[in-house]
């Protein structure tokens, strides 16, 4: 059986000359970046495995000690890797609640069943997160709040959403 792994952000710089290295999260309420955490970077299609040291929110973002990386040196070749960790890892779920890449590839219809796209990924930004939606002439934005989402159906692979007035429009 392959054990999937899920993205949290992507090493974007190194930070000092210790080998710390800032993560552009890709949820910054993630609490999977705890001390002794098993992580897995993957970068041009090649994998390895780390644990981390230390992580500290940092404004937007986090900084994140691997243990075995302690120079700026070896920290270099790891920006641009995408830090993973196994599914099981994350926190447990209530039920009705669910991670949002669970949803990528997902149709998405709205209110009066109308097609928008297909959810094709989730967009980090300062103000939440947002999906990104593949129509068949153009992309949408939109929100990732309860608010938009009438009902996400995982055995059908659909959500409903319930979009204000002309965001499908722009």
């Amino acid at each position: 059986m392959v054990e999937t792994i899920v993205p949290l952000g992507e090493f974007v710089t190194t930070h000092g000359l210790n080998g710390w290295l800032k993560l552009n999260p890709l949820n910054l309420d993630t609490g999977a970046l705890a001390c002794g955490a098993e992580v897995i970077l993957e970068k041009a299609g090649k994998q390895s495995v780390y644990r981390i040291s230390a992580s500290n929110p940092h404004r937007n973002q986090f900084l994140v000690k691997l243990e075995g990386i302690d120079s700026i040196d070896a920290a270099a070749p790891l920006v641009g890797a995408t830090l993973c960790i196994h599914e099981v890892a994350l926190a447990p779920l209530e039920p009705g609640e669910y991670y949002h890449y669970q949803v990528i590839g997902f149709e998405a219809y709205d209110l009066s069943g109308a097609r928008i796209g297909i959810i094709s990924a989730t967009m980090p930004t300062a103000g939440g997160e947002l999906y990104v939606l593949q129509g068949t002439e153009k992309e949408h934005l939109i929100p990732a709040v309860k608010q938009f989402i009438e009902k996400v159906d995982f055995s059908a692979r659909r959500v409903i959403f319930n979009p204000p007035e002309g965001l499908l429009d722009l």
